[in-house]
């Protein structure tokens, strides 16, 4: 088990969270992070680059003056690559650039990065994050009682409420959705700050379908 400090909106403890390490992988994985991490970044990619080869150039094909007797260098159409406004002679195409993974290594990962945040401990718990009104200074002085002082992945139920506008201004915060929460997007930023219901209703979501194989659990008879 791994003890994760739940704070109050003023950064003071008043709980804590144990999480089974054993529900996210039971060890940090680097080699299944790097290929979630980089699969997801690769799909982000349009693939739409493109750029005309001689034969997609709007051009006459003529040769531009005759082949001698004018001093100059040799030269045919207008279209080539060495001339301003030519064709490229490796012209781009569009490409998908999308990287396939299985869907139980996909969510093992996410469950990993999380495990991951949670060893160095980059998890910040508060028990209940609610503002009246939306207040940048009021989130900026939870985000100093937590001694967040780099980017910091701000998962919440609802993106569009109080503290989701409060949060919006402040540079290095990332918003997002906590049942969106990702491997991408946690490895991305240095601290996730999160409610401990909403943690824990991931966590329970994550690992509702998994049998005692997959989440490597030793029992009596080992």
């Amino acid at each position: 088990m791994i003890d994760i400090p739940v704070h109050n909106l003023q950064g003071k403890q008043i709980d804590t969270f144990q999480l089974d390490e054993q529900l996210l992988g039971g060890e940090v994985r680097p080699a299944l992070l790097k290929q979630a991490y980089v699969r997801y970044h690769a799909n982000q990619r349009l693939g739409t680059s493109k750029t005309k080869k001689r034969s997609e150039v709007a051009y006459s094909t003529r040769k531009l003056y005759k082949q001698k007797g004018t001093g100059n260098a040799r030269r045919g159409s207008a279209q080539t690559n060495i001339l301003r406004h030519g064709a490229h002679g490796h012209s781009k195409k569009p490409h998908s650039w999308r990287q396939k993974m299985p869907v139980k290594m996909r969510r093992l990962a996410n469950r990993n990065a999380l495990l991951a945040k949670a060893v160095d401990g980059q998890i910040k718990l508060v028990d209940q994050i609610k503002f009246e009104k939306p207040s940048t200074k009021q989130f900026a002085d939870l985000l100093a009682s937590l001694n967040i002082d780099r980017s910091c992945l701000l998962a919440l139920t609802h993106t569009t409420s109080t503290e989701a506008r409060s949060a919006r201004n402040l540079s290095d915060i990332k918003l997002t959705n906590v049942e969106q929460l990702n491997a991408f997007d946690l490895l991305n930023n240095r601290y996730v700050l999160v409610e401990r219901a909403a943690l824990e209703n991931w966590i329970a979501k994550q690992t509702a379908s998994l049998t005692e194989q997959d989440v490597d659990i030793p029992t009596e008879a080992n």
